[in-house]
């Protein structure tokens, strides 16, 4: 049967009589017979020679500009097609889109860089049929959209191949398919999809590794015609993504049931924060919301030198309390009645968190058992499994896991080198491969004004692929904007879908191989992921590598497939196939090049860099990337006699998006960052959605105080305002206007002290400039006409994320400013360079 949604169907299926395997790697079905699995460590050590030696091949560089040594080339004409197709080596019949991403774009001539609407995934060159069946780049993509035929090809290119994944995003339809039978390669175990071919309607041809496989019996009829005889209309030959309900073949045991166990940080610090009242009332709103069936089960613990536990078994009059004080010797007082049925003691789960902020509130306990806290965790969720959630809010100061201040703050604007991007202890990682190892998933809140070590504590939720959610200087009165966004977060956090003891291989074409997994996970083999949770907020990055030339193909295909359990006890397969075409000229990679996805894999990689040498070295080889890139384009692809930097279309954000990664918190240097500031910034790149990152990396920019009609989207009865992009500069604010920054996790609206009145009253409803409010965060809902335009803007980009983004509205004075002003990455603010000194720098280096 089929259905179009995420949900769960009641349907369920049984597979053919097979042995059940004793290993995930087993479960989901290896590589190619006989293909031995380099440990991962191995593969690493040898990617990282590989990557700064061929991508980064060049010295240390200094930042020295001296621009007034800089000389301005004359302005030259634009070439004409004639021309530009001998620059592009007299290429003929290349469709009209390529040619324009094989333009060369002169940087110091042309500035208008950025198109009027937020960036698309660039379309692969493939035919109509394949096209309209291809994966949706919001789930799965690549950073070539045209792939090398060989490793010395896209070494020429000087540009990273690798794929970026949001396998278990929310999706509004996704094809659902229960059958006793789920066609896969018998070779390679690839899953059947729309780029197998079926030589006739007994045999498919696998588009993996090619070997010819028999379509089963079952296959042959179509649920959706209700027909036989055409396998090639079955749903899964049909959809790039679809989900499989799962035999008892892809089970190691029967399917857990959704497990919560939230683990509470009541220190005095904690009490002073006032974190626990806000966190009860969230949970209590959303009980009823989080994700399961009648077998979810729920438990609490909470720790300051001791470590408490509630028994919380249906029958009792109200929640009892069990401390255990000896955290040298952390053990479970009682296994029954602490991980409780939540249906069955809901009443007692209520009493608990209605009674949980008054029981700590004179708390004057200031030391922190973390990780006694977690190891107790550990011991209560290992039976099932299931998702623990920590809340912390200070550094871990007694017992396992303790650890002590390694931040100088006299050097957070060091220029010379940012120590401490690593854990301090392996306590951490330990514990959570432990945790990995039974299915235990960890997030981690971090609600600190204080250094919490997060380089180690984060540890806990990298290598157990849980999330990680950082609020510094959060206080429930002092800091009402860090509220707002920690309660949004929590309400998404709770109700958000989950998988549990979930796996997700990744395969490719034959010649293709994957040497570096980026993302917050335990790699179990060289293509398998251990992901003892999943969620729809976190994303994946892979990099790639040719090993044997794809001379022989014309297409090149890779397969994510995720196995996971629901939160009702099914247990499905999410399987995502994107198919690219395969070339063999230079100029063809770069007309496919994909510049986002590229900036991403590049930030993943100097992150990577940055904690395994330096972040100098690391930012070093981000300045080479943009050298590299242009000096192989000038001198391999463009053939016309420009001086000056010049770089193919497709790629002519490359240097403004590299300069926007060196100023980011997690590879700036020279401005005043602090270290958990610096490793949670490089903990969202590695984990965050490239849409969302994206914004974080070069936030758009709107004039909203000029806003028509022109160009609008009518959704339903709603008619949204598009406005132009506007590069991230000082000279594209005026204060005669009115201008929103979107930066992924919030919204600044900034009114200038010359803002026209009208668009002061109609909008945020106060008579003129002045009146406006030094704190002012929401728009309210005035019966205008600007009023609903601007409002209906702000909620369709909200929609177009998981999270809630807070806004904050900022008046023309020095200190809103000065905020406001650090986002636009093409001035000074923020780093040593402008956007033209970089360029010159650029130039420098190439010359």
């Amino acid at each position: 049967t089929l259905s179009l949604s995420g949900g769960d169907t009641s349907s369920s299926s049984t597979g053919s009589a097979s042995p059940v395997p004793n290993s995930y790697d087993n479960l989901e079905g290896g590589s190619y017979p006989g293909t031995t699995h380099i440990p991962f460590h191995l593969k690493r050590h040898k990617y990282v020679l590989f990557l700064f030696t061929t991508l980064y091949n060049k010295t240390s560089i200094r930042f020295l500009v001296q621009p007034k040594t800089f000389d301005v080339s004359p302005l030259q004409p634009f070439p004409n097609m004639s021309q530009l197709s001998a620059a592009l080596g007299g290429l003929s019949g290349v469709p009209e889109l390529e040619v324009a991403a094989l333009r060369p774009v002169n940087l110091l001539q042309e500035r208008d860089l950025l198109p009027h609407r937020p960036l698309e995934a660039p379309e692969p060159n493939l035919s109509p049929d394949l096209k309209k069946v291809n994966c949706c780049p919001q789930s799965f993509r690549c950073t070539l959209t045209s792939i090398p035929q060989t490793q010395a090809l896209l070494t020429k290119a000087r540009l990273p191949l690798g794929l970026l994944l949001h396998p278990f995003r929310d999706l509004q339809q996704l094809p659902v398919i229960t059958s006793n039978t789920i066609v896969r390669c018998r070779s390679c175990r690839t899953y059947i999809n729309p780029f197998v071919t079926f030589l006739d309607q007994r045999r498919w041809k696998c588009n993996l590794c090619y070997r010819v496989n028999d379509v089963p019996d079952e296959f042959m009829y179509n649920p959706v015609t209700r027909s036989y005889g055409e396998p090639h209309k079955r749903p899964e030959v049909q959809n790039a993504t679809v989900e499989f309900i799962a035999s008892s073949d892809y089970m190691l045991r029967p399917p857990q049931p959704a497990a919560y166990l939230f683990v509470l940080d009541v220190s005095h610090n904690a009490v002073e924060a006032g974190y626990l009242k806000y966190f009860c009332e969230s949970l209590m709103d959303n009980l009823d919301k989080l994700p399961g069936d009648t077998r979810t089960r729920v438990g609490f613990l909470t720790f300051d030198n001791t470590i408490h536990f509630y028994n919380l078994q249906e029958g009792l009059s109200q929640p009892q309390m069990l401390v255990v004080s000896d955290i040298d010797d952390i053990f479970i007082p009682s296994h029954d009645s602490l991980m409780v049925n939540l249906k069955e003691s809901k009443e007692l789960v209520k009493d608990l968190l209605t009674s949980l902020p008054g029981m700590f509130s004179e708390s004057k306990e200031t030391h922190s058992a973390l990780g006694p806290a977690l190891q107790a965790a550990f011991k209560l969720m290992t039976p099932t499994g299931g998702r623990v959630t920590v809340f912390q809010t200070q550094l871990p100061t007694i017992g396992a896991g303790s650890l002590q201040s390694r931040e100088d703050p006299n050097q957070r604007s060091s220029t010379k080198g940012v120590q401490h991007l690593g854990p301090a202890t392996d306590f951490y990682k330990k514990l959570a491969l432990d945790c990995s190892g039974q299915q235990i998933g960890v997030d981690l809140f971090l609600l600190s004004s204080q250094y919490t070590d997060l380089a180690s504590l984060s540890c806990i939720s990298k290598y157990s692929a849980g999330s990680i959610f950082y609020y510094p200087s959060f206080h429930c009165t002092q800091n009402p904007t860090q509220l707002e966004k920690f309660q949004k977060d929590l309400e998404r956090y709770l109700t958000r879908k989950i998988g549990f003891e979930a796996v997700m291989r990744i395969r490719c074409t034959k010649g293709l191989s994957i040497h570096t997994f980026h993302g917050n996970f335990f790699v179990r083999s060289t293509d398998l992921l251990s992901l003892a949770n999943v969620n729809p907020d976190s994303a994946f990055a892979v990099q790639m590598s040719i090993d044997d030339s794809l001379a022989d193909s014309s297409l090149a295909c890779f397969q994510a497939a995720l196995l996971y359990t629901s939160s009702k006890g099914k247990r499905r397969i999410r399987v995502h196939t994107l198919c690219l075409p395969v070339v063999n000229q230079l100029s063809d990679v770069y007309a496919g090049a994909d510049v986002q996805a590229i900036t991403c894999l590049l930030a993943d990689m100097a992150i990577d860099r940055s904690i395994t040498s330096s972040l100098s070295d690391a930012r070093d080889a981000l300045t080479n990337a943009v050298v590299d890139l242009m000096s192989a384009y000038k001198n391999n692809v463009c053939n016309l006699q420009q001086s000056g930097l010049v770089v193919a279309a497709s790629m002519r954000l490359f240097p403004v998006y590299i300069l926007s990664l060196l100023k980011q918190k997690a590879l700036r240097t020279g401005t005043s960052t602090r270290l958990d500031e610096r490793v949670f910034a490089m903990c969202e790149f590695k984990t965050q959605p490239l849409q969302q990152l994206m914004r974080m990396v070069h936030p758009d920019l709107y004039r909203l105080d000029d806003m028509s009609d022109q160009g609008a989207l009518h959704l339903n009865d709603t008619v949204v305002p598009q406005p132009h992009l506007l590069h991230l500069s000082a000279d594209r604010v005026t204060r005669d206007g009115a201008f929103l920054l979107d930066c992924g996790n919030v919204f600044y609206l900034w009114i200038g002290k010359s803002c026209d009145h009208l668009f002061i009253q109609d909008v945020l409803g106060f008579p003129d400039y002045a009146s406006i409010p030094a704190t002012m965060t929401h728009i309210p809902e005035l019966e205008t006409l600007l009023s609903e335009r601007v409002r209906a803007f702000l909620d369709w980009l909200q929609d177009k994320r998981a999270f809630s983004s807070t806004l904050t509205v900022m008046k023309d004075n020095s200190s809103a400013k000065a905020s406001f002003f650090q986002y636009l990455v093409e001035d000074r603010s923020e780093g040593p360079f402008s956007y033209n000194e970089f360029l010159q720098h650029i130039q420098q280096q190439m010359s």
